[in-house]
């Protein structure tokens, strides 16, 4: 599902954006249920049809997904930029999957959790090699990252960040790495109580079974962003081989 205002065609290459995550990979029960949950698969693209889920109408469902629909489900790993003066598609691809090829599986135990009053999967114990992932990602596909425009510093409203976040965010194009990364997969936008805690139960019933194992992280994903209103797709997977 898209809020797409206008065609692919009225934007030109520099609005496209990209993002190395973290996604389950298609076909596992963890992502058939997040992708049902969120209304959206950005393997293909495609809406999906939301669950039955009783003290949420359908309505209220689209309302409180619409945020993390827009991104598919996933974890940041290396925030969305721009491609940088100089940097080909082609060339962040091959750099990619030749980063994931170095690479060896972690593991995270994951349970619902709350950031900043939206709901996510965290972690539910430590994962130090889960944080290395990210630092190297963020490290390893900077050279690939254009500056940040006013516009986009702005949106991460840094007058509400630490000493520390604005310095992550201009030197890194996001507030939230190295020690301040946790890694998350949101599931709602910002809610307030009473509410947070009726959806905080609904999902951790409905995601305790997939919960039970730690999530074992064997690959990463190059998102893509053809315009700011589109919605985020994954543009190739690359497991890792180490």
């Amino acid at each position: 599902m898209s809020a797409d205002t206008g065609t692919d065609s009225d934007y030109g290459p520099m609005d496209t954006r990209y993002a190395v995550y973290y996604a389950p990979p298609p076909g596992s029960p963890l992502k058939r249920l997040a992708d049902a949950w969120l209304g959206r698969d950005p393997d293909r693209d495609e809406r999906v049809s939301f669950p039955v889920v009783d003290g949420i109408t359908p309505e209220r469902l689209l309302e409180i997904t619409a945020a993390p629909r827009h991104y598919g489900f996933h974890a940041t790993l290396k925030a969305p930029f721009a491609l940088a003066e100089g940097m080909e598609a082609a060339g962040l691809l091959g750099d990619v999957e030749q980063f994931a090829m170095s690479r060896r599986p972690c593991r995270v135990k994951l349970k619902v959790g709350e950031l900043a009053g939206f709901l996510a999967l965290v972690p539910a114990e430590p994962s130090p090699a889960v944080d290395r992932l990210a630092a190297d990602c963020v490290r390893e596909f900077e050279r690939f990252r254009a500056p940040l425009s006013e516009e986009e510093r702005a949106r991460r409203q840094p007058e509400r960040l630490s000493e520390q976040e604005r310095a992550y965010l201009d030197r890194w194009g996001y507030p939230y790495v190295f020690e301040l990364f946790r890694f998350h997969m949101t599931l709602t936008g910002p809610l307030e109580e009473p509410e947070r805690g009726r959806v905080r139960a609904i999902l951790e019933h409905a995601f305790a079974p997939y919960l039970v194992e730690p999530l074992v992280i064997d690959q990463i994903a190059l998102f893509t962003q053809t315009h700011r209103v589109a919605p985020f797709r994954v543009a190739g997977r690359f497991p890792f081989r180490a």
